[in-house]
């Protein structure tokens, strides 16, 4: 299991291509039906720095749309959090990302803290349509796969930041630089953010607080609503009403 895990990080082109084929080459060996590599900076979720399919980083999304969700309480605790059943009635942690999901067929989630010189970064997350626990070897294969993410991370963090001696404030300092939030955060949604800005006349939480509430009351992601705006298909009024336009290619 190392050895396969440790050859996906090597075997890819540094960055992205590397995050992504660490979560495909999990999804195999772990037994679960999705990966997910989510971002989290200041108790937030800022991107999907890898995913094992696009329907993987769509479940990931939620976690953004919504705001809440079993990576944002990994990163908070620096613990494992593990349900193996999002259905059962007692599981009544994150309402709306657990709707999501289950609506989605997805029964089992799992978000695992990844850690880069001391500094909780994110959380590997992992997706099962039946429900059931993640154990044994399984459980193992994941906790290795979050180590290994960070290799991904700091590739993506040193493209753009030079390094010194204080490790944690390196790190650190990366996770807030325009360099790299540029290529890890959902580049459509502040986009989106700066027209609303402009059209709506409010700030910027203000403008993505609409965003989210558009994307909550349609059912639909952050980054697909997102899309919409830039692409000029829809906007939103002072009203929150929608105002939607003629596709960009008529």
């Amino acid at each position: 299991m190392r050895a396969q895990l440790n050859a996906a990080v090597s075997s890819s082109r540094p960055g992205l291509a590397t995050a992504d084929e660490l979560c495909a080459t999990c999804v195999g060996l772990v037994g679960v039906d999705g990966v997910a590599l989510s971002m989290v900076y200041k108790g937030a979720s800022t991107g999907t720095f890898g995913a094992s399919s696009e329907a993987s980083r769509r479940l990931d999304e939620y976690q953004f749309t919504f705001g809440e969700g079993p990576c944002l309480d990994a990163v908070a605790t620096r613990e494992a959090v593990l349900v193996p059943n999002l259905d059962a009635p007692r599981e009544q942690r994150w309402p709306l990302v657990r709707g999501a999901l289950l609506n989605d067929g997805i029964r089992s989630v799992f978000a695992l803290p990844i850690v880069v010189a001391s500094v909780c970064v994110g959380a590997l997350d992992l997706f099962r349509a039946e429900p059931g626990p993640l154990e044994g070897d399984a459980l193992a294969g994941a906790m290795l796969t979050a180590e290994l993410a960070s290799a991904p991370l700091l590739d993506l963090i040193a493209e753009g930041v030079g390094m010194n001696t204080d490790e944690e404030a390196v790190v650190t300092n990366m996770l807030a630089g325009p360099d790299h939030q540029a290529e890890l955060e959902r580049v459509e949604v502040y986009q989106a953010t700066g027209m609303l800005v402009a059209a709506l006349d409010v700030d910027a939480a203000e403008a993505l607080v609409r965003l989210r509430a558009h994307a909550i009351a349609t059912g639909q992601t952050a980054s697909q609503v997102a899309g919409a705006i830039v692409e000029r298909r829809l906007m939103l009024d002072k009203d929150t009403r929608v105002v939607r336009e003629r596709p960009s290619n008529d």
